[in-house]
């Protein structure tokens, strides 16, 4: 008894019934409404139900099925909403038609420089900038972020360029100021199964990029997924593949594409790639976004910097304005080679 699906034509109290009854035995219930039909998802051990109960709920008023699902994941799950889902974000829609590009420097270093950044990649036809104002370093010695300093810088940019801004959170206790500032909070790699943070993100609407950890496989991301939709309050979850970790020396990550059409396959999330961090080399980065749009990716997520080799963070898998700006007409052909659109 993991999905409720109601009849066409079920009425309010149809569904605060089944709601109440639910709640009353230990289960939260998230409700998905479709075009034709809604759906409620049973959040909880229901594998403990016996059929006397399942059939008590089949028979009540306005439900037409009752399926279990397999899959460990059950609000990521197909089985949970066959559609699409769509997330509105100021005027952009991920998940739909249109794709949409993410751009910007892995740190956020000053506000000139992160400035004349949004407004190159705001030209050139980026939807979302993009900036660390936390930044998770594998050496406690290097540059680790400017903090709130950094988030008001980003909100200035946003503010300058009209584009929404994505920025990453690796504390807790640092929700409130990142909500204060970001359009999109980001989950990095090396949290992707912080399950505290996993749930404290969960508590609020506010629109998750999840990376897929450095040796996750994607049951594990869609796991970490259903974390952040499981509180109940956010179902608004974009999955990034960014790289993982394997044998292979040549580059930074082995960026694996088979993961997007695995995962449209799996989910209804939509799913976006950082050929960045995927490869770590800037000359890679061109072809591996090409790449995962043929593959049905949402969108990309893409550093840029004005000046790399003075980059305080990845200058090396950072794109200089005029690469992004022609790498974001080649994009075109490909978007509309297979039926999407920039």
């Amino acid at each position: 008894m993991d999905i409720i699906v109601m009849r066409p034509g079920a009425t309010s109290k149809d569904l605060r019934n089944i709601v109440k009854k639910l709640e009353h035995k230990g289960f939260k219930a998230t409700i998905s409404k479709g075009t034709e039909r809604t759906v409620i998802g049973v959040i909880g051990d229901t594998s403990k139900v016996t059929e006397e109960e399942s059939s008590s709920f089949e028979t009540m008023q306005g439900v037409e099925k009752i399926h279990r699902i397999i899959k460990p994941y059950k609000l990521a799950s197909k089985d949970f909403k066959p559609e699409q889902t769509k997330i509105k974000i100021g005027k952009n829609i991920i998940g739909g038609k249109k794709l949409h590009i993410i751009a910007g420097p892995c740190a956020v270093e000053n506000m000139s420089t992160f400035l004349k950044i949004a407004q190159e990649v705001k030209h050139a036809g980026a939807t979302f900038i993009r900036g660390g104002a936390y930044k998770p370093r594998t050496s406690p010695y290097s540059f680790q972020g400017l903090g709130e300093k950094g988030l008001e810088f980003l909100a200035e940019a946003s503010k300058i360029t009209g584009l929404p801004v994505v920025t990453e959170i690796m504390d807790p206790r640092d929700i409130d100021v990142i909500l204060k500032y970001a359009d999109v909070i980001q989950i990095g790699a090396r949290n992707m199964q912080n399950f505290r943070l996993l749930q404290e993100v969960g508590s609020y609407s506010k629109p998750i990029v999840l990376k897929r950890g450095l040796s996750a496989t994607l049951k594990e991301l869609l796991m970490a997924a259903e974390y952040i939709m499981a509180q109940g309050r956010n179902n608004k979850v974009i999955l990034c593949e960014r790289g993982i970790r394997t044998f292979e020396t040549e580059t930074r990550n082995t960026l694996d594409i088979n993961a997007v059409p695995v995962l449209k396959k799996l989910t209804h999330l939509p799913v976006i790639v950082d050929p960045s961090h995927g490869t770590g080399k800037w000359n890679l980065v061109a072809p591996m976004a090409k790449a995962a749009i043929a593959a049905g990716a949402d969108g990309l997520m893409i550093e840029v910097h004005t000046n790399p080799q003075e980059a305080l963070s990845d200058g090396e898998q950072s794109l200089k304005p005029k690469k992004f700006k022609i790498l974001m007409r080649e994009l075109k052909a490909v978007a509309k080679a297979v039926g999407r659109e920039m």
